[in-house]
């Protein structure tokens, strides 16, 4: 019997690594036999790079890089150096968790530190990068992270502007010719379940910026100055669509990295299965396990184990999905390709002893489904 296994992490619990090492444990003590494929999964956003590279084989590297308010921070990306592939979560530079509620302002926030990263990465001979943009504080355009990879901004008077989007609205000039060069020859690949465009009542300020702090003001001020920069931009690239599915994405890093960039934006799911060797994997399979902290009706919504599950239609193999805790609302996936869902967690139990024993008891739900197959 060939069983692959494929969960997202379960925050706060367990890396998708250690799901597949508990997955792993569980099935050989009840099929000792059994051939059990590991392939740690991720969406795009957080644990994408751990997932990455233990898939491949890579290595974290550590910059210090700006945070959204133009503070030191330390964040780390993956590097895969066989297949010369940076893997970035722009979280790690420019998201929201990097600045507390009383200190956020998204007029001003700027994503200079993830240009940080990519720029570390191209240092490190990095020709693929995978950036999922999960996660930000920003609503700049991708400004920010443009800038720190050579790309002025400037007012009438030729002034390089300030951080963050509300600047955007002074914008008149976009000078390229410092962007940096090796660039040209990097294939990048935007990991988004995000399909808003840049602008309009769906838009990256009107959608996302409220979640960050924006003020109805803000707001307005945000979507007349992103609108300046695709004029702008359009006037320097000889043309601009901030209506890409995807533009909006992380307030506009999307539009920034498709439009200067040349970046392919694609479901997180679907990008890290692609680039980590899942469907291959999936060959000859009977079944599939994956899962992740929480499942819910939302995690049809493009989240790993859903997305995993379609994976698996396509080869026949059936699959479970386990969960620290699974709603009554997820019993929709079992009428869209799903087989079993497993809770591995029993009610009531506190949520402390939970996230501490989530290895165990994955490792114990693997082994009594397995008794029953």
């Amino acid at each position: 019997m060939k069983i692959v296994l494929a969960p997202d992490s379960f925050k706060e619990s367990m890396t998708a690594s250690q799901a597949v090492a508990a997955m792993r444990d569980g099935v050989r003590s009840a099929i000792p036999d059994a051939q059990c494929i590991g392939v740690p999964m991720a969406d795009g956003g957080e644990g994408t790079v751990d997932a990455v590279i233990d898939a491949l084989g890579g290595d974290r590297v550590t910059e210090m890089v700006q945070d959204p308010l133009g503070r030191p921070v330390r964040a780390g990306y993956g590097y895969v150096s066989d297949h010369r592939l940076a893997v970035i979560e722009m979280a790690a530079a420019s998201g929201l968790e990097l600045v507390q509620p009383p200190e956020r302002n998204i007029l001003r926030a700027s994503t200079f530190g993830v240009g940080q990263l990519i720029a570390s990465a191209v240092d490190h001979g990095a020709r693929k990068l995978l950036i999922g943009i999960g996660g930000s504080a920003t609503n700049d355009g991708g400004a920010g992270m443009l800038s720190a990879l050579g790309v002025v901004f400037a007012d009438a008077e030729g002034t390089t502007l300030p951080p963050g989007g509300a600047a955007l609205a002074r914008l008149r000039h976009i000078d390229i010719s410092g962007l940096d060069p090796r660039l040209a020859d990097v294939h990048v690949r935007i990991a988004s379940d995000v399909t808003a465009p840049l602008l309009g009542t769906n838009g990256a300020s009107a959608v996302f910026g409220p979640q960050k702090g924006a003020t109805r003001s803000d707001v307005a001020t945000l979507e007349s100055a992103l609108t300046r920069l695709v004029e702008v931009t359009g006037k320097t690239l000889g043309g601009a669509r901030p209506d890409r599915p995807g533009a909006g994405a992380a307030g506009g890093l999307g539009f920034g990295l498709m439009e200067f960039l040349a970046a392919e934006c694609d479901p997180g799911v679907e990008v890290i299965a692609q680039t980590v060797g899942l469907e291959q994997a999936l060959t000859g399979a009977d079944w599939v396990f994956t899962g992740e902290g929480s499942v819910d009706a939302q995690t049809m919504l493009g989240k790993t184990p859903f997305g995993v599950a379609r994976l698996a239609a396509r080869t026949g193999a059936k699959v479970v999905i386990f969960g620290g805790r699974v709603a009554p609302d997820a019993d929709v996936l079992l009428a869209n390709g799903v087989d079993k869902l497993v809770a591995i967690t029993a009610p009531g139990t506190p949520l402390d002893q939970a996230l501490r024993d989530g290895p165990t008891a994955l490792a114990r739900a693997a082994a009594e489904i397995c008794r029953t197959l």
